[in-house]
């Protein structure tokens, strides 16, 4: 029998996210190797992903894939096939217009003479702007043909990615989104690059071409001045520009990117952020034409599909990248993988003062991601956490296991396998059996089907420390977790490994 006396615990706190870009050897030992359908939580720890539902009912015009989707007037405008409809939750879709055979779409709110409106591209059609009321298609003289960008700055329309001439970004005079007067402040602005984006961010609107980046500053054609960002990478995908955090995120063909404004004013640092997930990375660009994305405030989280046209819901897949306090005090994104949905088109932003975040399906149907459902859509949710192979301080001496506490919290009922692994899954080495973490008993969550009245207790922290003897032995140990279930999220926050020490190899 092992001496107890000499056991060595190994405590392990889990932080990092995703690693695809390091060893074993050289990984933190909370980070991991595979985080599926987990984010690193801003309470510390993997969370699973909560569920998504359908926000409505009704299909936005039959099976017809979502070609755009924005959160406006405490409801929604969503594009499909060639009609634009709008739609609260509860209500059927309206035609606000029609468009013909359009592209994705993009979209920005402005409010010129006090009515909040909605301006819209397609790559395809012209402009058009809605203000809850009337559907405008902007037609004028001077206007673009089919801008597929827009962005409002500093009080006038600007417009790009017209096939014509596709270095060219063409605005508006100031107030007044279909007048391309010259006489009146309208004009134009070009570019040695095709523009695949424009976003403004501070004091200045930004540029994405292709392979270089751009800001406009001032405040009108009197001083409007062009100043180079960088000149040596772009934007591989206007649609994965997002702001978070005080930074611009894009997908470069090298990563995901940050654009900051440093304390000198006037200044632009450029930061590749996704190193340690590159090789997902590789996939993502990919998969350029069918990308979307989208911000989680509260969470300061931003989700990035790269769905393929022909993938089961259950097979498409995502990156999530969460804004999180490092170890030293900093901070930094940690990243994770999602798996079981398929958005074309998302949007996020305020209604009846709370964050909704949305997806426009293949299918026709409109979700909201963060709903308090357990499943995605009535599919289980598949989550997985595998730990880096750890040596423990020494990868030559013989690890006999003992057990492994878990510390995690939950949110209702979990169904969640948890296995110890040794040395890399190795076929020779013996495997122990999984066993369950369990759900503590009589938890209640208000709305809960699971809390039931006389047994469940309220107060409950859900918070449980799990200890689980745990037969064998390794060199190397690794712990993953397995859940496939349409029951409650959970969160984990550490493990401690207890072992004694065997023979050196």
């Amino acid at each position: 029998m092992p001496d107890l006396s000499q056991m060595s615990p190994v405590t392990v706190p889990l932080g990092g996210g995703l690693i695809l870009d390091r060893d074993d050897f050289s990984l933190p030992p909370g980070a991991a190797v595979t985080l599926q359908n987990f984010e690193p939580s801003i309470q510390g720890g993997y969370r699973r992903l909560s569920g998504t539902s359908k926000w409505n009912s009704n299909q936005v015009n039959g099976s017809n894939k979502i070609l755009g989707l924005q959160i406006f007037n405490n409801g929604v405008v969503a594009a499909a096939g060639n009609v634009v409809t709008f739609a609260t939750s509860g209500s059927t879709y309206s035609t606000i217009g029609t468009r013909t055979s359009a592209g994705r779409y993009k979209f920005d709110l402005y409010n010129f003479n006090n009515t909040e409106k909605l301006i819209m591209v397609d790559d395809v059609n012209q402009a058009a702007s809605y203000d809850g009321t009337t559907y405008t298609l902007i037609s004028t003289t001077g206007a673009p043909a089919d801008p597929s960008s827009v962005a409002v700055f500093k009080d006038h329309m600007f417009f790009a990615g017209m096939s014509s001439n596709p270095q060219e970004i063409v605005f508006s005079a100031p107030f007044a989104e279909t007048d391309f007067s010259a006489a009146n402040g309208a004009g134009s602005i070009r570019v040695d690059t095709s523009v695949v984006e424009l976003k403004v961010f501070r004091d200045a609107l930004f540029i994405f071409g292709i392979d270089k980046i751009y800001k406009v500053v001032g405040t009108s054609v009197a001083d409007w001045q062009v100043l180079p960002v960088t000149r040596t990478l772009g934007c591989a995908d206007g649609f994965s520009v997002q702001e978070l955090g005080g930074d611009l995120l894009f997908l470069s063909l090298d990563g995901l990117r940050t654009i900051a404004g440093t304390e000198r004013i006037g200044d632009v640092e450029l930061g590749t952020i996704s190193k340690p997930i590159q090789p997902r990375i590789t996939e993502v660009i990919g998969s350029r034409d069918r990308i979307s994305s989208v911000i989680v405030r509260g969470k300061s989280q931003y989700r990035l599909f790269y769905p393929s046209d022909g993938d089961s819901v259950g097979n498409s897949r995502g990156v999530l990248a969460s804004l999180t306090r490092t170890p030293q005090g900093g901070i930094g994104f940690e990243f994770a993988d999602i798996k079981g949905i398929k958005p074309s088109a998302m949007s996020s932003g305020f209604i009846s003062n709370s964050e909704v975040i949305l997806e426009g399906g293949y299918d026709g149907y409109v979700r909201k991601q963060e709903s308090t459902t357990d499943t995605f859509d009535g599919d289980n949710v598949i989550a997985i956490y595998r730990s880096p192979d750890l040596s423990l301080g020494d990868s030559g001496i013989r690890k006999l296991m003992q057990r492994v506490i878990i510390n995690y919290a939950v949110e209702g009922t979990i169904d969640v396998d948890m296995r110890v692994r040794f040395d890399g899954d190795a076929q020779d080495t013996p495997q122990p059996d999984s066993f369950d973490l369990s759900s503590p008993g009589g938890i209640a969550l208000y709305g809960s089907s699971s809390s039931t009245y006389s047994s469940a207790v309220y107060g409950s922290s859900g918070a449980p420390i799990q200890r689980q003897s745990i037969e064998g032995s390794g060199f190397l140990i690794a712990v993953k977790v397995d859940h496939n279930s349409a029951l409650s999220p959970f969160t984990l926050f550490s493990y401690q490994l207890e072992f004694t020490n065997g023979g050196r190899r």
